[in-house]
């Protein structure tokens, strides 16, 4: 019997998501530090089609095991939430290359330390944070649709895997009902 192909496909899209993410940190020290960033740009963008292409992969040998009962559902829903995972990683992934700014991560920490300080009675006395300081009003409100487009991103993406369970909990359900 052959090797199951999909671990280790499987483990290359993560090794490359996680190579992205590195990129794109790369990419934010080279705009920072005034440096060209277009080979990194390339590099992300072609990074981020492969792993595009990895994850379809993913699906279509993950289909054809289920299909052909090489695997069991049990284990077919766990790869397949392992795919919805790698696909969630992917958008995100996207978000901060179109982001063209700090990762998200940092914004959402920066904003969180902002609204902990504690002792400061008036909210407009609170230092301001490096990825604000010096844009604009157009500029921030941008920089807030970003994040808030980032948010609904992982909501869809949450939406999905919430609905994938409902199903598999009605087929559960319906199955039990059969059995007994």
């Amino acid at each position: 019997m052959a090797p199951d192909p999909w671990l280790p496909l499987l483990a290359a899209a993560r090794q490359l998501a996680q190579d992205i993410a590195e990129k794109i940190q790369e990419r934010n020290r080279c705009q920072r530090s005034g440096e060209s960033s277009a080979k990194v740009n390339v590099a992300i963008r072609a990074s981020l089609q492969s792993l595009r292409e990895k994850i379809e992969q993913l699906r279509e040998l993950l289909l054809r095991a289920v299909s052909t009962r090489q695997i069991t559902q049990l284990e077919g829903d766990r790869r397949q939430n392992l795919v919805d995972d790698l696909l969630t990683r992917h958008r995100q992934l996207e978000a901060s290359y179109r982001n063209e700014g700090p990762e998200p991560d940092m914004s959402r920490s920066s904003l969180m330390a902002g609204g902990a300080k504690r002792g400061v009675t008036n909210p407009w006395l609170l230092e301001e944070s490096e990825e604000t300081r010096g844009l604009g009003f157009d500029e921030l409100r941008q920089q807030q649709r970003r994040i808030i487009e980032e948010q609904d991103a992982g909501l869809d993406a949450l939406s999905s895997i919430i609905s994938r369970q409902k199903q598999m909990g009605q087929e559960i359900g319906n199955e039990l009902d059969e059995q007994n």
